[in-house]
């Protein structure tokens, strides 16, 4: 696996950050609210395939994680009355412990067993969450105050808020990408492709399994954290096992064993439901009738397809 990143790859993401700079700037254009969901459901998307694609763990439940901290956010921010950073860490916290506990049950298992098992505590969670006082139920926690970040930065702006979810969302992409790229990244795709193998090498599979699975339920917890604030609202929808769904086809689309490649899935998801969603229950057609016409040509997703076109230098003479 290579650790340095192509040159083309470097000037493409240079561009797609000057790119979002410039938003907030130009909201006649494009809408920052939009794209700070976007953000968020970017980040989501590579925390899930963090797990999905490299560690080879198929989890239908990662909602759980995204909402449960956007309402330990909102929590927080309403009801405790904490500035905006403790809100956002208590939420990505409570999504690591989840992630600890949901994860020491299901990594035992393998495939569809496992899958099944992230499935149904997610559920459990999507119950208790129904049921909880503070939540609002079906008409979700709302009116979540933003706050003042540290004190000084006021983020009922749209405009600091956008420049607070792109930060951390370019942080924890980099993060996927020192993980990916990290000795520990190469023994979990090593755990992916050969696990009796790993283990007969003497690493502790578990161990490895169970931080990959806390670090992308944290990861996707900053993500729910985040929407909590941008749009003021936790609903039962950022846990329902919809969500998870999503998640999985973001991933998908945009090539799973990529590092970024999920974060164009989640563009393509995200802004399908967006701009056609005037058309209702059909928004879901349009979506199933790309992900079948990825999956038929080209498995490896948009971005896996998008780097085999590159031609490869010879090895030998």
């Amino acid at each position: 696996m290579n650790k340095t990143m192509p040159t083309w790859q470097k000037v493409l993401m240079a561009v797609v950050v000057l790119a979002l700079l410039v938003v907030p700037w130009a909201p006649q254009l494009v809408y920052p609210v939009f794209v700070m969901k976007l953000l968020c459901m970017a980040l989501f998307a590579c925390a899930y395939s963090l797990l999905l694609g490299f560690g080879g763990m198929m989890s239908f439940g990662h909602a759980a994680f995204f909402g449960s901290a956007a309402y330990v956010t909102g929590l927080a921010a309403k009801h405790w009355g904490l500035p905006p950073e403790l809100a956002l860490l208590l939420g990505t916290g409570a999504a690591a412990v989840l992630g600890a506990v949901v994860g020491g049950l299901a990594i035992h298992r393998q495939g569809i067993y496992l899958a099944m098992i992230t499935l149904a505590l997610a559920q459990m969670v999507y119950f208790i969450f129904l049921q909880l006082p503070f939540t609002g139920a079906e008409d979700g926690m709302q009116q979540i105050p933003r706050g003042t970040l540290l004190g000084f930065i006021d983020l009922r702006s749209d405009f600091t808020m956008y420049h607070l979810v792109l930060f951390l969302t370019i942080a924890g992409l980099w993060l996927i990408h020192r993980v990916v790229h990290s000795p520990f990244g190469h023994v979990v795709v090593a755990i992916r492709e050969h696990e009796p193998r790993a283990r007969s090498l003497g690493y502790p599979v578990e161990r490895y399994k169970l931080m990959l699975f806390v670090l992308s339920a944290a990861l996707s917890g900053l993500a729910g954290s985040m929407k909590a604030l941008v749009f003021q609202l936790a609903a039962l929808s950022d846990v329902h096992w919809h969500l998870s769904g999503d998640v999985v086809l973001m991933a998908l689309l945009g090539g799973m064993h990529t590092v970024f490649g999920p974060a164009i899935g989640a563009a393509l998801v995200v802004g399908l439901q967006y701009y056609l969603d005037a058309f209702g229950g059909w928004v879901t057609l349009v979506t199933g009738l790309i992900f079948m016409v990825c999956v038929l040509s080209f498995r490896s997703g948009i971005a896996g397809a998008v780097a085999a076109l590159r031609p490869h230098p010879r090895s030998g003479p």
